[in-house]
């Protein structure tokens, strides 16, 4: 088998991927609300031939093809962000389209062009009729925006599903990717004393001891670890609330919100003991708590997560990476870029937690995530089903030239 034999039907095959992620895009799919957007995907699987499709208890979609040995996935979150300010868009967020050489609307990057190729290339290797020793799973996972790693908690915990290795599809403006900064939201809290805004002497101002605590949170931030690839950990204040009695009336109460990002050598214990040990915090013996994240899914299933998600890296040396290589040079004749993502993936719970091997390579435009005018270019979805497919046969015992 020719990797130019995969690549030329992978080309066949762009205008039906381009066609699909418009109608992907065309379902508004928050947090939550993925119902639609999943039975259509599922519709897709079967159309093209998966060997089995089925949407499991949390709602998550999985397609299976083949059954051998070596068990390979391909992840996709299915739910996207709202659209923020219609002001800032050019064009209507979840009315998809194939606009020449884009297809565009909010997810078109971020990340349901990763579903749509992940889903030919499933076709690709049916059209092929090679039967390697492998299984190709397509994974549509929910709630990724939300809670990044929950669904794969479900998969790993409830369904007991461990592939051998785990394609990340999240845009990587087709870059092979090998590792992110983790990520975890803390919050402080601190207790004053309530006076009436007239006497305010009589009162013991908590939101005055939260500036405390903020300042000392700021000169925290530039002494955080500091990583070779992964780059800095970092810390951002992104909410301040305090409350009263009343507005009239001296603050008893007051939150401080952080989002924090883990590079290697960090983790929740070492985060949390950091702010709990600045002298603002001790002199008002003030609270760090990580929150809890807790939304049931829109088949009604409730799992709780811990909002810490930990750093992981793949060595540069791994096989899986080294094929993943391969299968790039071997496809589209040059070295692949090859770095990180800077946002957080469900590569969180797969390796961060759970110790499975990951790498990201997907279509789409990293830096276009959340953001008004989002697109992904047409050309890249074709040439992802291909490496798709590439890799997945390559680790499946066939041999390409």
């Amino acid at each position: 088998m020719k990797y130019e034999d995969i690549l030329k039907r992978a080309m066949k095959e762009e205008e039906n991927i381009a066609g699909f992620l418009s109608d992907l895009v065309s379902i508004k799919s928050l947090s939550g609300e993925e119902e639609e957007v999943a039975l259509r995907i599922k519709e897709e699987m079967e159309k093209v031939g998966f060997d089995e499709v089925s949407i499991d208890d949390f709602g998550n979609v999985k397609g299976r093809i083949g059954n051998g040995k070596k068990k390979i996935a391909f992840d996709a979150h299915i739910d996207v962000v709202d659209s923020g300010d219609l002001s800032l868009w050019d064009f209507e967020p979840f009315k998809g389209k194939v606009l020449n050489d884009k297809v565009i609307g909010r997810g078109s990057s971020d990340q349901k062009a990763g579903m749509a190729s992940l889903v030919y290339a499933g076709k690709i290797i049916k059209d092929l009729g090679i039967e390697g020793d492998f299984t190709f799973y397509g994974i549509g996972s929910i709630m990724e925006e939300d809670s990044d790693g929950l669904p794969w908690i479900y998969l790993i915990e409830k369904e007991n599903f461990r592939p051998d290795i785990v394609v990340l599809t999240e845009p990587t403006d087709l870059g092979i990717y090998r590792g992110h900064r983790g990520r975890m939201e803390i919050e402080i809290v601190v207790h004053g004393r309530s006076a009436h805004g007239a006497f305010p002497h009589l009162g013991d101002n908590a939101i005055y001891k939260a500036a405390d605590i903020v300042k000392d949170l700021e000169e925290l931030a530039p002494r955080l670890k500091e990583h070779d690839f992964l780059g800095k950990g970092t810390l951002a204040v992104s909410r301040i609330r305090g409350h009263g009695p009343s507005l009239c009336a001296v603050a008893d109460y007051a939150d401080i919100y952080i989002d924090r990002r883990l590079t290697l050598g960090e983790s929740l214990e070492s985060a949390v003991n950091e702010i709990s040990s600045l002298k603002s915090v001790r002199k008002y013996n003030a609270t760090v708590n990580v929150p809890m994240y807790e939304k049931k899914s829109y088949k009604g299933y409730l799992l709780p997560m811990k909002k810490y998600y930990p750093t992981w890296l793949m060595d540069e040396r791994d096989p899986y990476l080294l094929t993943a290589k391969k299968a790039y040079e071997g496809l589209f004749n040059k070295k692949p870029r090859v770095s990180k993502w800077t946002f957080s993936t469900n590569g969180v719970t797969i390796s961060g937690m759970y110790n499975i091997p990951a790498f990201g390579f997907g279509p789409g435009i990293e830096s276009l995530a959340h953001s008004p005018n989002e697109y992904c270019p047409r050309e890249h979805l074709p040439l992802a089903s291909a490496m798709y497919a590439a890799f997945t046969l390559q680790e499946g015992g066939i041999t390409l030239e």
